[in-house]
């Protein structure tokens, strides 16, 4: 298992400056990690800096609460797939879908998959914290119906993280064709492996150096 190749190497805070996100680029490629996922502000000079290299650019959309408009997080996905983005990380409307309205969460996921129109990846980040098992699971079919490659579990930005059951409950619901990623509060060689073995196909992960650097010591 290249574990380097899991990991989104994750920088989403308000105040990362330039020369945070160079870093981030830097320790990207150095450890041919899959991704940096940044702000959408960041895409185009991530894009740049990447260019021939094997590290594609992540980047976040309805971000972190969910709660624009579909057309909003479409256009959103549109100019950051412009800007050079690989891969589109969008929030669910987390408030349709603690009211039941499960047509209007898919209707918002296929309005982003229909802008990114294969161009990227896009993954679906339901904010498992805010929800029962149950929302979990239909939160994922939801968004395996709407198209999307991936169900990711996080924001970082909310009350909890990625829990090795939830990973487990998504990769049961989204069965094995599509990624399921674990974020928020991935922080060790041994939450990463866990979470690995659990069903997740990526980890996004602000630790991602010292996750390869505590996997190179257990060698």
């Amino acid at each position: 298992m290249e574990l380097n190749q899991y990991i989104d190497h994750t920088l989403l805070k308000a105040d990362a400056t330039q020369d945070m996100v160079n870093q981030l680029i830097k320790e990207a490629k150095e450890h041919q990690f899959m991704s940096v996922c940044v702000n959408p502000t960041w895409v185009s000079h991530a894009a740049q800096a990447l260019k021939g290299s094997s590290v594609k650019v992540c980047t976040v959309i309805g971000f972190p609460l969910g709660a624009n408009s579909s057309k909003v997080k479409a256009f959103e996905a549109q100019i950051a797939i412009e800007d050079g983005a690989d891969e589109i990380d969008m929030v669910i409307n987390i408030g349709a879908a603690k009211d039941g309205l499960w047509d209007l969460v898919k209707e918002d996921i296929k309005a982003v998959v229909r802008a990114a129109n294969h161009r990227a990846l896009v993954k679906v980040i339901i904010e498992t914290c805010l929800l029962t098992q149950d929302e979990i699971t239909l939160a994922c079919r939801k968004a395996k119906e709407a198209g999307a490659d991936y169900v990711k579990t996080s924001t970082g930005f909310s009350t909890g993280g990625a829990t090795v059951e939830d990973i487990r409950l998504m990769r049961q619901v989204v069965g094995p064709k599509v990624g399921v990623k674990a974020s928020g509060g991935v922080g060790n060689y041994q939450e990463a492996l866990a979470m690995i073995e659990a069903g997740a196909s990526r980890i996004g992960a602000s630790k991602g150096v010292s996750i390869m650097e505590a996997a190179k010591q257990a060698e």
